[in-house]
């Protein structure tokens, strides 16, 4: 018994330097991570814009997307993931929801059918026009929360950081 109580002890003191060493870091990352800013920054703006689309069946996600379709079309997959800084599953997820409801169409170019360009639709172009005023009722409630300087720093640093779509 008096072994196992100092086996423990000892495990004890060792779990305890364990859990404690490191907390430096875990303190400067919980305090002045920038990722974790943006990232929580950006579950919050996008619950804004997505509870504004909900009602017709669409998330922020894929309105970027759509609106990429429409100004850039026909446009490969691979394009899209590169100007949106998308990875290839989350494309595939969110453009086969978008082929499915028929906002989006893939169209023949004449290559070996890998990949095919996709193209907006009647259908998506009349949802962009029908969610417009639901798009600027978000957009001025995210202004609102970042504040004017927010706002202008977040378009500044986008356009002269990340490249954004064209076209």
């Amino acid at each position: 018994m008096y072994l196992y109580m100092q086996y423990y002890a000892m495990t004890k003191t060792e779990t305890h330097k364990r859990m404690t060493h490191g907390n430096e870091i875990i303190d400067q990352i919980a305090h002045e991570c920038l990722l974790m800013r943006v990232r929580k920054l950006d579950r919050v703006l996008t619950s804004i814009y997505d509870a504004e689309l909900r009602p017709f069946g669409l998330k922020a996600s894929q309105t970027n997307l759509l609106v990429l379709v429409a100004k850039a079309g026909p446009i490969r997959r691979i394009e899209i993931g590169k100007r949106l800084c998308l990875d290839p599953s989350t494309l595939t997820r969110n453009l086969k929801i978008m082929l499915t409801n028929g906002w989006i169409q893939e169209i023949e170019d004449g290559e070996d059918g890998r990949g095919l360009p996709v193209q907006i639709t009647v259908q998506g172009r009349d949802l962009l026009n029908q969610i417009g005023p639901f798009w600027r009722k978000a957009q001025t409630r995210t202004e609102k929360f970042l504040g004017d300087d927010g706002a202008t720093l977040l378009r500044k640093l986008a356009a002269s950081r990340i490249e954004l779509p064209s076209g």
